[in-house]
């Protein structure tokens, strides 16, 4: 058994992608957009990770408007739970997230952990890959924001 990966329904293309991809860093690996099923999928993976099928991959599975152009909605992601990612420093990768407009909702303060949310409220954890950095400003005194 392998795992193949975790799909998590989006609202607006364009906006998960740019949360995805240019703010987290993930690279897109396939797309399929069918048009009798009137949906699409893009299947996203880490650097390093997009080598075939079986690597770990997230799936953004895209309902389009029906005929009279209303969109499904979807709940809050919290009943989801959260992706985690390891980074090989968090808070460079927390700079990057800010720097693209995304909230850090849980700072990491202790220099191992952050929380941020995708445009559909996914949550998504960041791990320092290896042991936690030291302490350092701006993260240890932001405070938390929201839920994740």
């Amino acid at each position: 058994m392998k795992y193949l990966h975790t799909m998590i329904r989006v609202t607006d293309v364009d906006a998960s992608l740019k949360f995805f991809c240019d703010a987290l860093g993930l690279q897109q690996v396939r797309r399929t957009d069918n048009e009798a099923g009137r949906f699409s999928l893009i299947f996203l993976a880490a650097p390093g990770n997009d080598g075939g099928p079986y690597q770990p991959q997230v799936e953004l599975t895209y309902n389009w408007p029906d005929a009279d152009g209303k969109s499904e909605t979807y709940g809050g992601g919290r009943n989801f739970g959260h992706l985690a990612y390891a980074v090989p420093d968090i808070y460079a990768a927390c700079q990057r997230l800010q720097e693209h407009g995304v909230t850090i909702l849980r700072p990491p303060r202790d220099g191992r952990m952050a929380f941020v949310r995708s445009p559909d409220q996914i949550s998504v954890e960041l791990l320092q890959d290896g042991p936690a950095l030291a302490p350092a400003e701006p993260w240890v005194s932001m405070p938390n924001t929201g839920n994740w």
